[in-house]
């Protein structure tokens, strides 16, 4: 209590209902030494350390002589940061290294991250050497398996040994999106083994094509012959005049390279795709291409919140159905296929759509709360009703839950208030001091406070493998109580049986946000909300588009939120956490005036820039949910859904006990179309 009364603007700025948060964050960081306090990871200032500086600098001049004695020297200091300067040395020369060197590393840090993010660095390099023996025998030993070019070598090394692999091998090489060496390599094994056929290399070319990544169109490409190189080519250069000059029917080569050019020319525009179709190409192309490429033109139209959308999907559902023919469609052009569906109000092609999705795909809880929401819209009156009805209400239960988007929305859905969880029995200090003894997660801190977040965060994540929730919940307290408040949320939120809302949802700078969000007229839970999906509170938080601190402001968008409301601004004020709060508020607020009050909108503006959602909005009037699901940028739409998610939970937790504040439907809005000043009379 005495914490409490020497910090009056927690009562001043705090309901009462909030103090048990705000309390227990302040706390937390009362317990710490003063020297820990002071250096919490959120001031982004660096300690001086010469030697890992030198190894640094060595590093980013590959100057492999410097670094090598840089790690000499840290490992004969026993710096703790050894295994990492010793991880750059061994990594500027791994092309030249041998297996007996890569052993001596492994036997020098064993366990560590380090150890094996260096055994994925050098089996990529004994499978691009073709040192299949030194690669078999290294790769079982590799615990992260999250290289997809590796996994693809291993599965050579597989087949070489005489193993069947097609299966993983095909399913590799088809979710293989970005072109490599490995995953190349196995397939045109298997291709010249006469495993994969040409039908799989087709398949693989018009995936790439669909997901435009060159490379592994170029691969597939290749499979199948220089005369397919030289078209795809041409295709890529100008697929119009491809069509015009070129294209033809009759054999399977002519037809799968004219689906190709139709794939291209849609991208552009599918309208002008469809009448090619129309005028021409249906009547050329075999059903399966015939119902591929419509799917593609429907896929572009949805992209775009074309209202034919659902038309160009509805008759490639139909041609797909008459050919009777196993689907290959990726679950993405059949995920816009339903988006299209709910977006036009089809709700038994949305159906069908969501059929179509591999299974996993289906299990995903968006598609679980839109098949429940297609079976009450389809569902009879009466008692002929009632299988799909059950069998809706069955899914929203499963899926309810206070913690997700459509986990929300389907507990209120179902008349449900989703409550938040009772707090967790208090760490022991035995389990704290598991945690505090942890070699990696210590090491992880460690470069952080040192100024290499990327690093640190790296060697935290791989230090939580295996643990259970108690003793995630005791490494996230370790981070929460230095700050570093990104691995605090995310590694809380890894526990599935209990839930530390101090850990999951913190408050830091309350006293500020509070305010700020007062002064600029807006809800302190959607501040909340939108911050830690922004920046996870890190004050020093800056983005590959040059958006800085806690709310990821833009130094364009400060300039002109700073005139607006009469501010004085500098460049170097956007680090400053009072002004970067003050801006983002008020800007924020400035979108959220803008779009008529809808919190789903101005998340979209704040993420994607203003000018796309006024463009998004425009069209049928849509129930909001289904605008937010048809978002056509994925990160944005998974943004707008986690800030609303966020605010709803924040909203208890900073006091608001009104039904609309933890209600996801309230601040979703009733529904979303064009303003009405541009509505038609």
């Amino acid at each position: 209590m005495a914490v409490y009364e020497s910090r009056p603007w927690l009562r001043k700025a705090l309901k009462p209902a909030a103090l048990m948060l705000a309390l227990s964050l302040t706390l937390g960081l009362g317990s710490l030494p003063l020297c820990q306090a002071q250096n919490a990871a959120g001031s982004g200032q660096a300690k001086p350390d010469p030697l890992l500086a030198e190894a640094q600098e060595a590093l980013r001049l590959k100057d492999k002589k410097r670094a090598a004695a840089a790690a000499s020297a840290a490992i004969e200091q026993a710096h703790p940061l050894a295994p990492w300067m010793d991880y750059w040395q061994l990594g500027l020369r791994l092309n030249e290294a041998t297996q007996p060197e890569l052993e001596a590393f492994y036997g020098r840090w064993p366990g560590s991250y380090v150890e094996d993010r260096l055994r994925n660095d050098w089996l990529l390099e004994l499978g691009r050497r073709r040192d299949w023996p030194n690669f078999a025998a290294d790769y079982p030993r590799f615990q992260m398996r999250d290289d997809r070019e590796v996994a693809c070598y291993g599965l050579l090394t597989e087949h070489l040994a005489g193993r069947k692999v097609l299966d993983a091998a095909r399913s590799a090489w088809l979710a293989q999106r970005d072109g490599d060496d490995g995953c190349h390599l196995l397939a045109t094994t298997l291709y010249e083994a006469k495993q994969l056929n040409s039908a799989d290399a087709w398949l693989k070319l018009r995936l790439a094509v669909e997901a435009n990544k060159s490379r592994a169109a170029r691969q597939a490409a290749a499979l199948l012959g220089k005369p397919v190189e030289l078209a795809l080519a041409e295709i890529q250069d100008n697929p119009a005049r491809y069509l015009a000059r070129k294209a033809k029917g009759g054999a399977r080569t002519h037809t799968e390279l004219a689906t190709l050019a139709l794939m291209r020319v849609a991208a552009g525009d599918p309208a002008v795709a469809a009448e090619l179709m129309s005028s021409r190409w249906q009547r050329e192309l075999p059903g399966e291409l015939d119902a591929w490429a419509w799917a593609q033109i429907g896929r572009q139209a949805a992209q775009k919140l074309g209202p034919e959308a659902a038309d160009y999907f509805e008759r490639a559902l139909k041609l797909a159905e008459k050919n009777k023919q196993s689907l290959s469609w990726s679950d993405d052009t059949l995920a816009w296929s339903t988006r299209a569906a709910l977006r036009s109000g089809r709700w038994p092609q949305a159906l069908k759509s969501m059929e179509l999705m591999t299974a996993a795909e289906q299990r995903d809880p968006s598609w679980q709360y839109w098949r429940a929401r297609a079976l009450l819209a389809t569902a009879a009156d009466g008692a002929s009703g009632e299988a799909l009805r059950a069998e809706a209400r069955g899914l929203l239960q499963a899926l309810a839950s206070p913690w997700t988007f459509y986990g929300r929305l389907a507990a209120e859905d179902l008349g449900e208030k989703p409550a938040l969880p009772a707090a967790p029995s208090p760490l022991s200090p035995a389990e704290r001091g598991q945690a505090q003894g942890h070699a990696g997660l210590k090491r992880a801190l460690l470069l952080i406070d040192r100024g290499l977040r990327n690093e640190g965060v790296r060697e935290w994540n791989y230090s939580l493998r295996g643990l259970n929730d108690r003793s995630l919940r005791a490494a996230a307290q370790e981070a929460c109580e230095r700050e570093i408040w990104d691995r605090c949320i995310n590694t809380s939120e890894r526990a599935r049986g209990e839930f530390d809302l101090s850990q999951r949802y913190p408050a830091p700078h309350a006293r500020e946000l509070l305010a700020k969000s007062r002064e600029a007229g807006i809800d302190p839970a959607y501040v909340f909300g939108l911050i830690r999906q922004e920046s996870r509170f890190v004050m020093d938080a800056r983005s590959h588009v040059g958006a800085s601190g806690l709310m990821q402001v833009m130094p364009a968008t400060a300039r002109w939120t700073a005139k607006k409301i009469g501010l004085d601004f500098r460049p170097e004020l956007m680090t400053d956490r009072d002004f970067n709060i003050k801006i983002g508020t008020h800007y924020l607020k400035l979108v959220l005036d803008d779009f008529g009050g809808s919190m789903a909108m101005a998340a979209a503006a704040y993420n994607a820039g203003p000018g796309r959602p006024r463009r998004w909005r425009e069209g049928a009037t849509l129930d909001a949910a289904i605008w937010v699901e048809n978002i056509p940028f994925t990160e944005t739409r998974d943004y707008v859904k986690k800030v609303l998610t966020n605010a709803s939970i924040y909203a208890p937790l900073l006091g608001d006990s009104s039904a609309r504040g933890g209600s996801l439907r309230a601040r979703l809005g009733g529904q979303i179309g064009p303003k009405e000043d541009d509505k038609q009379p």
